[in-house]
């Protein structure tokens, strides 16, 4: 029985909703927990942004773990950052950004400057706080320290307003309330001379300076202007480490002779702690000027209520063209996590247009693209339906990147190239969106250029950008372990991976090729893509750590240059590797990148669904094994409602459908909604298997999804049952189309190869998902 394909989309946008009528007045700013992932490492960025905004306000912790600013795992506070990346929550690297923190005091001790801490290092001794004490929302963060100074933070596209409210009187037996703000980064990567200037008449504090990317080569240098309102000042002045004057009004720093960037910046006091200080930060990659006028044009009035209005309202117009209806019973925390997922989708990349000093350019630039090898899989294809405009404005600043550096970036954060994982996959992205009638303002002939030169030409340094390898890939039809690479410099690691990455990058170009009525290319590049093939070796066994087999047969494999066999344990990169050695871009002799070779033998970017197929058929042939992955049934349904944001594949496999009642997807552009309904809906999730389909109101046994779903506004009702069904999207015609022929385990062949316009035309990573089926 070929391998069934649960509708991905459907998945996608009700994979985890929850208790909710829609009503007209329905916020879906309520269901957002901006802090969801501050805890255990989630890594992900908690604060106030707008969507895909530039300035990023938060408060910074020292925790280990704080890539986003922000933690709740006990660390205090040791800042108030303007600007932050909101790394993928899957990401750990070192953190990013951060730049230019404020740190505030009620007063200094005796009212002398030089009792105040300065470090970092040692005013967190002051930034501890209480869990209860945070409070977040979309546009909007809130944090009160145990010292009594509450940090209120909202920002605009290129501006962050703070309101710093202090406790009633005198704060450390002083007077006069103190705010500094730092010369430095989240990750102390401050280079040489950094300025500060603050004016003694307005308390303005401006400056810049050069810092170093998390995860990239290069350096950026930032710039920011902040003006203060609030009581009358004191007195300001600048500080170097742990000392301070208000003689000097202007700082130029350099790092210290053991390399660590030395504390400077400028600090402002207020006669007093009556009323609240707001402090305006404008942002800019180009001028303090320029920060400065960002700042006053975006926030003119320091009307920090409308402008945390602004923010929200901004949210709620992002997220509001999805609305569920969930019926009784079903658990509010799943709505929670849903509309948190759809608010994270929107954080990042950022938009940096008129903020580029690389080019001059009229085209859109944004950054932080953090990266394109993780984004293509799910995030950018989902923006593709939810926010088409914003993914038009990306692929022009990509297909703009090339004009001007030369090739597409695979990974991008402030103005430097990041790392690449294996393939080059904006690619992907830009087929993607192709194929999906993306056009707006967008020159799809430079688009095509662009990936045909990452097939064809190997850049020097394709650790940043391009592909290494191609004169293996060319002539063996994989990347070998210990490749002979003259042409370029990389990580001489991932072999498996990159190969099967590659192959992906050339079925992307051959689809976009096709449609671009290039028939050549197409059958070139359709023909690279089944490259796969050289690094799946269908004899490799499994075992589990304990030594048991697990009974499954045929797995990807490294390949020496002399076309022999290397070995790579298949559990190598798994949960189950105890090895503790790492699988990511250092040269450790892995041939996967973080994944093992059972992962990634079951993502049909991967592998075509044969492959797939023929393990599908080995774990039917086990069934009731719980040993395996594959488990049972049972299992499948436990990790489902274990998994937190949100369950992800296992909710998706064939014989489970959707959690909700029903819900709605307003296409932004055409206009017309989709709406997918089940009937029999069980919110105790006895009757989750898919009997029947319609679609419009004709039966639809196909079981998955095209985007004319979602253009034009289709309507699909699921019938749900308590047994899984032995017919419905069983079919080898009811199957995703594929480019080879579906294999079953005892190997024999269903299905054809598909190579007409018709069937290619809307396959895409919207459908495609790393699950499968029992």
């Amino acid at each position: 029985m070929p391998i069934r394909w649960a509708p991905v989309l459907a998945c996608l946008v009700v994979g985890a909703l929850g208790d909710a009528t829609v009503a007209e007045d329905f916020d879906p700013l309520q269901y957002v927990d901006v802090l969801i992932g501050s805890t255990n490492a989630g890594n992900v960025f908690p604060g106030a942004s707008l969507p895909y905004g530039m300035a990023k306000a938060v408060a910074d912790t020292n925790s280990s773990s704080n890539q986003g600013g922000f933690t709740l795992d006990g660390n205090p506070v040791q800042g108030f950052s303007v600007s932050n990346l909101g790394p993928s929550p899957y990401f750990s690297g070192s953190p990013s950004l951060g730049n230019f923190p404020f740190f505030v005091y009620p007063s200094c001790p005796g009212d002398d400057i030089n009792l105040c801490d300065f470090p970092k290092k040692t005013r967190v001794n002051h930034g501890s706080f209480k869990p209860e004490n945070v409070k977040a929302q979309p546009g909007y963060f809130s944090i009160t320290l145990d010292m009594g100074v509450q940090a209120e933070m909202t920002t605009t596209q290129h501006t962050a307003l703070y309101r710093f409210t202090f406790p009633n009187g005198p704060g450390s037996n002083g007077t006069y309330p103190f705010v500094m703000q730092d010369l430095s980064d989240l990750s102390d990567s401050r280079q040489d001379n950094g300025t500060v200037s603050v004016d003694a008449q307005t308390g303005r504090i401006s400056g810049g300076a050069k810092f170093l990317p998390s995860f990239g080569s290069g350096s950026y240098t930032a710039y920011f202007c902040t003006d203060l309102s609030g009581p009358s000042i004191q007195d300001s002045g600048i500080y170097v480490n742990s000392r301070a004057t208000t003689e000097a009004k202007d700082l130029t720093i350099s790092r210290s002779i053991n390399g660590y960037p030395l504390p400077g910046g400028g600090f402002v006091r207020f006669q007093d702690a009556t009323t609240p200080i707001l402090a305006r930060t404008g942002v800019s990659l180009i001028s303090t000027e320029q920060a400065c006028a960002n700042a006053e044009a975006e926030v003119p009035d320091f009307n920090f209520d409308s402008v945390t209005k602004a923010a929200k309202d901004a949210w709620k117009a992002k997220l509001s063209p999805i609305t569920v209806s969930a019926g009784g019973g079903v658990a509010k925390d799943l709505i929670t996590n849903f509309y948190s997922g759809i608010y994270r989708t929107m954080v990042n990349p950022q938009n940096y247009t008129g903020e580029n000093p690389l080019w001059k350019s009229d085209e859109p630039y944004f950054d932080s693209f953090y990266c394109l090898w993780d984004s293509f899989r799910s995030q950018i294809p989902f923006l593709v339906i939810l926010d088409p405009v914003a993914v038009a404005q990306m692929i022009r600043s990509l297909i703009d990147t090339y004009r001007y550096e030369g090739w597409l970036p695979d990974c991008k954060m402030s103005l430097c190239r990041g790392y690449t994982q294996g393939g080059s996959n904006a690619d992907n992205v830009l087929v993607d969106a192709y194929l999906k009638g993306i056009s707006d303002g967008i020159d799809w002939n430079v688009g095509y250029q662009a990936i045909v030169k990452d097939a064809e030409v190997e850049p020097y340094d394709w650790a940043t950008h391009g592909r290494g390898g191609l004169d293996s890939w060319k002539s063996l039809g994989y990347i070998p372990v210990q490749d002979l690479d003259y042409k370029g410099f990389g990580t001489m690691t991932r072999s498996i991976s990159r190969s099967l990455e590659y192959a992906y990058n050339d079925f992307c170009i051959s689809l976009m090729s096709k449609a671009m009525n290039n028939t050549a290319d197409q059958e070139k590049y359709l023909d690279s893509s089944e490259n796969w093939k050289n690094v799946f070796y269908p004899d490799q066994t499994s075992f589990l750590p304990t030594g048991v087999d697990t009974g499954f047969k045929g797995f990807f494999q490294a390949k020496y240059l002399n076309q022999t066999w290397a070995s790579q344990d298949p559990l190598t990169c798994s949960n189950l590797d105890t090895t503790g050695i790492a699988c990511s871009l250092q040269n450790t002799g892995r041939e996967t990148f973080e994944d093992s070779t059972w992962e990634y033998g079951l993502s049909p970017r991967s592998s075509p669904f044969s492959n797939i197929t023929m393990l599908a058929d080995q774990a039917r042939a086990r069934r009731g094994r719980t040993s395996t992955f594959l488990g049972t049934s049972t299992r499948l349904q436990e990790v489902s409602r274990e998994m937190t944001i949100p369950a992800r594949w296992a909710q998706c496999v064939p014989h489970h459908a959707p959690f909700f009642e029903s819900v709605n997807l307003t296409h932004p552009t055409t206009g017309k909604t989709a709406t997918i309904r089940n009937v029999n809906f069980d919110p105790s999730y006895e009757a989750i298997y898919i009997q029947s389909a319609t679609m419009n109101g004709q039966p639809y046994t196909k079981n998955w999804l095209d985007h004319s779903f979602f253009l034009e506004g289709k309507e699909l009702v699921l019938t749900l049952g308590k047994t899984e069904s032995t017919t419905w999207g069983t079919a080898v015609k009811d199957l995703p189309p594929s480019t080879g022929k579906y294999v079953g385990f005892n190997g024999t062949a269903s299905g054809q190869r598909l190579r007409s316009k018709s069937a290619l035309k809307y396959r895409s990573d919207t459908w495609k998902m790393d699950a499968f089926a029992r």
